[in-house]
């Protein structure tokens, strides 16, 4: 007979290493459908896969979301329509990107005002917090950027501590960026800005998270993955990994 302990192990690995074509839930497909959707992110749709992504991510109605890092907030306004009135969404936009606004308001503020779910957090990525405790924590293509001169002096280790106290227990921390060669570190993030993802994995579970899933929706195995992500042979079409950790309930 196989011991339980053999048997819940390998329920684990199953888990990590599965596919992610789960079902997609009416409420996801409203926030693609979404007509405040703007034509700049709709075209990206084919490439960036939100019914998938959302899916995996388990957003549901009635969470409370941060999505850290909006940048234009592609992915803020699809967390808005699919957590309905009684959720929200926290957009978390770090003080260390205004000079790329040029002395303007920051994009997302604009997206905000579109949706009465959605505050905006305007602070230094270290000082990284939640008004309450969360349900999810998203971020997209931008833990990389965390290693980057501009973001200096982030400490992603203090970032992950800030993302674990921010979500309830049991809550979800999604991390979606293009990926490096295996073993690469972080001697891609600001030539490339690509990251290897063994490094995101180590540090995100030393803050306490468990890794409990992994997607390969947006794996593209053609991708040499030793060339700028803004190169037009690749650009749009990276070979990307998305990691779902979840906080202990105790």
């Amino acid at each position: 007979m196989t011991r339980p302990c053999v048997l819940a192990a390998a329920a684990a690995v199953l888990l990590i290493s599965g596919a992610t074509a789960a079902p997609v839930p009416s409420y996801v497909k409203a926030a693609v459908a979404d007509p405040l959707r703007p034509a700049s992110d709709t075209k990206t749709d084919a490439e960036r896969k939100p019914a998938a992504m959302l899916t995996f991510a388990g957003i549901k109605p009635g969470m409370h979301v941060m999505d850290m890092i909006p940048g234009a907030g592609y992915f803020t306004r699809l967390f808005a329509k699919a957590v309905g009135p009684t959720g929200w969404v926290y957009s978390f936009q770090p003080t260390e990107l205004d000079h790329f606004s040029h002395g303007k308001q920051p994009a997302i503020y604009a997206v905000a005002a579109d949706y009465k779910n959605v505050s905006v957090i305007h602070e230094s990525i270290n000082k990284l917090s939640a008004p309450e405790r969360l349900d999810v924590v998203w971020t997209s293509r931008n833990y990389h950027d965390l290693k980057d001169p501009f973001f200096a002096p982030a400490d992603t280790a203090d970032i992950n501590k800030a993302v674990y106290d921010a979500l309830k227990p049991g809550g979800i921390y999604v991390v979606l960026d293009h990926s490096a060669p295996k073993g690469a570190g972080i001697g891609d993030t600001n030539t490339l800005h690509r990251i290897d993802e063994a490094v995101v994995k180590k540090e995100v579970e030393a803050a306490g998270f468990k890794l409990i899933a992994e997607s390969n929706v947006l794996r593209n195995p053609k991708d040499p993955r030793t060339i700028k992500i803004f190169d037009p042979s690749i650009r749009g079409h990276t070979d990307q990994f998305i990691l779902k950790f979840r906080k202990p309930m105790k």
